[in-house]
C-alpha cells in the first residue's frame, strides 16, 4: 500500500496571480534588484498595515538588523528580547556586538511578560544598563500585550522593535500587528502566512528613518558618480521578481487568515474537549491570524509527551513540531541574563516542555486535516488503552 502524501506544517500557498507580476518583470527586463514591483509592494504593504512607509528587504532577520542599526545599537549595548521565539529574533543583536537579555512569556498570550519586562528594566537601569531597544515578538500569529509593554518602555524611554514576522494581518485593539513599535518587522519566508519565498519588510511611521534603512540596505553607497562608501552597508534589498510574488500574495492575505482560522476552529472542535489538551489562548479585543495552531499537552493526564504525539504523526507522514525552544536555553546564548515571568515560574520553559504545533497551512484540505485529527485521537486512545490494561 502506497504511503499517504506528506502533510506539511505550513507550506507555501500560491494565489495563481504571482506569474503575472513575474512575467511583467521579465518582459520589462526588471530582473536586477529593485524596480517597480518593489516600490509598489512597499506602498501596498504600508497601506494594508496602516503605516507611513515600508522598506522591502531580503528577510525578516535583515529588517531586525536594520532596525537595530537605525537605533544606533553598538558593541556593549544591551537589547531586551522575547525568549520564546525563533533565533532570528535575537541573532541581529549579536551582529551588532550587543548583549541580549531575554524576557519570559506570560500565559495569556504566550508573548513577552509585562511583569518580567518591568523587573528587567528596573534592575538593569539601576545597574546603569538601560537597554538600547526592546524586541517584542508576536508569537504564532498573536499580538503581545502591547499596551502594558509600551507603557513600560515609554516610561523608560526605550524604543520598541515589534517582531511581527509570524503575525502579519493580526490585530491588537483594532490596529494591525507590527505597527505599535518604533519599527515593525514582517517575514515572507516560505512557511509564513504569505510568502515571497524569502523576504521581509521593515515598517515605520518615521519615513526619514526608512529612507536611511534603504541606504544601508543597498551597501550604503554615497551619492557620487563613482562607487564611494563612507560607512558599512548591507546587501539587504528585495529583488523586483520576489516583490512581484509578494504583491500577488498580499492581495489574498485576508483570505489566508480566514483559512487558517478555520483550520484552528476545526482542530479545537475535534480535540478541545480532551482532558489534557489546551489550545493557545486568544487575547480579548485582538485578531489572532492563527499562523500555526498550537496547543499544550498535560502529560500526566494524557500519559503522553509532546514528542510522543509528534513521533506518532511523523509515522503517518504528518509534520508537527515542538514549540520554539526558548533562547535563554540555547547553547548560542549560554550565560545570557534571563528574567522569568515570576520568581518561581518560567512560562516559556513550560510551553517548550508541553507545546506542539500542528499542520496549519491555508491550503490544508479538510480531508488532510481529518488525517491529522484521527492520528492525534488514535495515539491518545492507544495510550489510554495501555493505561487501562496496566490498571
Amino acid at each position: 500500500m502506497a504511503e499517504p502524501s506528506k502533510i506539511f506544517l505550513s507550506p507555501p500557498h500560491m494565489s495563481g496571480e504571482e506569474q503575472k507580476y513575474i512575467n511583467e518583470a521579465f518582459q520589462t527586463n526588471w530582473i536586477a534588484p529593485l524596480g517597480p514591483n518593489v516600490d509598489a509592494f512597499e506602498k501596498e504593504l504600508a497601506e494594508y498595515a496602516g503605516v507611513r512607509d515600508a522598506a522591502a528587504v531580503s528577510s525578516g532577520t535583515a529588517a531586525i538588523h536594520l532596525a537595530l542599526r537605525l537605533l544606533d545599537v553598538q558593541q556593549g549595548d544591551t537589547v531586551f528580547c522575547s525568549s520564546l521565539t525563533f533565533v532570528a529574533s535575537a541573532n541581529p543583536i549579536l551582529y551588532q556586538g550587543a548583549e541580549p537579555v531575554f524576557i519570559d512569556s506570560e500565559p495569556d498570550s504566550w508573548n513577552m511578560s509585562p511583569d518580567a519586562l518591568e523587573r528587567a528594566i528596573v534592575r538593569e537601569t539601576t545597574a546603569g544598563k538601560r537597554p538600547k531597544a526592546v524586541i517584542i515578538v508576536n508569537l504564532y500569529g498573536q499580538s503581545a500585550k502591547m499596551n502594558e509593554l509600551l507603557a513600560i518602555c515609554n516610561h523608560y524611554n526605550v524604543p520598541v522593535i515589534e517582531d511581527a514576522a509570524e503575525s502579519l494581518g493580526a490585530e491588537y485593539q483594532g490596529r494591525k500587528s507590527g505597527t505599535f513599535g518604533k519599527f515593525g518587522v514582517y517575514s515572507f519566508n516560505g512557511n509564513k502566512i504569505i510568502t515571497t519565498s524569502g523576504g521581509g519588510m521593515l515598517v515605520s511611521n518615521d519615513e526619514e528613518a526608512l529612507q536611511r534603512a534603504r541606504f544601508l540596505a543597498t551597501q550604503a553607497r554615497d551619492p557620487a558618480a563613482h562607487y564611494q562608501h563612507s560607512q558599512i552597508g548591507n546587501n539587504y534589498r528585495m529583488s523586483n521578481i520576489l516583490a512581484g510574488v509578494g504583491r500577488a500574495q498580499l492581495k489574498v492575505l485576508d483570505e489566508r487568515i480566514k483559512a487558517r482560522q478555520e483550520v484552528f476552529k476545526r482542530y479545537k472542535e475535534a480535540l478541545g474537549n480532551i482532558d489534557g489538551i489546551t489550545f493557545m489562548p486568544e487575547l480579548q479585543n485582538t485578531l489572532h491570524n492563527r499562523w500555526l495552531t498550537t496547543l499544550t499537552i498535560d502529560s500526566e493526564m494524557l500519559g503522553l509527551t509532546p514528542i510522543d504525539i509528534i513521533n506518532a504523526l511523523a509515522d503517518k507522514n504528518i509534520e508537527a513540531r515542538p514549540v520554539w525552544k526558548p533562547l535563554h536555553l540555547q547553547p548560542l546564548f549560554k550565560g545570557a541574563v534571563y528574567f522569568s515571568h515570576t520568581s518561581t515560574r518560567s512560562v516559556s520553559e513550560e510551553l517548550f516542555n508541553t507545546g506542539i504545533c500542528l499542520p496549519s497551512g491555508s491550503n490544508l484540505t479538510e480531508e488532510q486535516q481529518e488525517r491529522v485529527i484521527e492520528s492525534v485521537l488514535g495515539v491518545c486512545q492507544t495510550r489510554k488503552n495501555l493505561i487501562l490494561q496496566k490498571g
